[in-house]
């Protein structure tokens, strides 16, 4: 029977491959780039494709995904939309995306959750931007008593949550009763998230001391795969969240959060709403972690910079 179990330490240079199949994979950009220079009634001229495919279907995918998740996709993501998007026509039985797209329309809350699950793109890793989880570090070490309110808005598969719980446990401790709320708009991220089971090479770059003490080494059936450990794993909330629609469920103001990598799929008014929502939501001084390629000059009403990709609610 498979088991869960730690044998030997697990260095950073013991670190094996994974199976490939080991766990469902996670949807990654797509090769070249299809014009879009033809217009409606045109079907592309690509004889190998497997279902039928117009430029109208594009747009259509374009403005249902925008109305949808604030997602703005541009014009050079036809092959991207395409290859994503063909994965519900397989699973629903439909020839055309035409015929998809209507029948989309009609359905209910699943269905359009599947078509944002497909054409959500997930990049992440532990630690990524490591000076952000130094400047956690430095504001934990400032608010040592607690309570505090995190949250990481676009938690992927989760290695950005339990990167900030595990910076959290190494300044404050296991029973400090910090909790990391962590939201995705796609559900089956967010589902892999929660497992908190991961490939032995999305570790690489961890130290020894993390290795060992916040993830358990796979063996048996699970060779090759790692899982954090319960205290850890108890330490962050998943739940599903949609930036532009609905209520946000905060009772108290939050002291940081991690919005990385989310605003450069949004036009400039989705990015001023998201902001303000953010803003209101966040109490005065709180910080917000953005991406390398997000820069907010246009929101100097809302959050001033204080570092490298770092802002403070005003």
């Amino acid at each position: 029977m498979p088991t869960w179990g730690w044998s030997p330490p697990m260095l950073e240079h013991e670190v094996s491959e994974a199976m490939d199949d080991a766990l469902p994979d996670v949807p990654t950009e797509p090769g070249p780039r299809t014009s879009a220079r033809r217009r409606a009634v045109h079907v592309t001229e690509h004889a190998e494709r497997e279902f039928i495919w117009t430029t109208d279907d594009f747009d259509r995918i374009r403005k249902l995904i925008r109305e949808r998740a604030g997602i703005h996709l541009h014009a050079g993501k036809q092959a991207m939309a395409y290859s994503r998007v063909s994965r519900r026509l397989r699973e629903t039985g439909h020839k055309r995306f035409h015929d998809y797209l209507n029948w989309l329309e009609q359905q209910d809350e699943a269905e359009w959750q599947e078509f944002v699950n497909v054409l959500t793109t997930n990049l992440t890793a532990f630690f990524r931007e490591p000076h952000h989880f130094i400047e956690l570090a430095h504001w934990f070490k400032q608010h040592p008593g607690g309570p505090w309110h995190i949250w990481s808005c676009a938690a992927s598969t989760g290695e950005e949550a339990y990167s900030i719980a595990m910076v959290a446990q190494e300044v404050l401790g296991e029973r400090s009763g910090l909790k990391v709320l962590a939201s995705d708009i796609d559900t089956r991220v967010l589902e892999r998230a929660a497992q908190g089971v991961f490939r032995t090479d999305h570790l690489k770059g961890l130290s020894d001391e993390r290795l060992r003490r916040f993830f358990l080494r796979g063996t048996g059936a699970n060779a090759g795969l790692v899982r954090v450990r319960p205290p850890l794993r108890d330490a962050v909330e998943f739940m599903p969240l949609n930036l532009i629609e609905g209520a946000w469920p905060f009772k108290q103001p939050l002291d940081v959060v991690f919005c990385r990598n989310v605003m450069i799929y949004f036009d400039a008014a989705t990015q001023r709403r998201v902001l303000e929502r953010l803003h209101r939501a966040m109490r005065p001084g709180a910080l917000l972690f953005v991406g390398h390629a997000e820069h907010f000059s246009d929101a100097r009403d809302l959050f001033v910079l204080r570092g490298k990709t770092l802002y403070e609610r005003l």
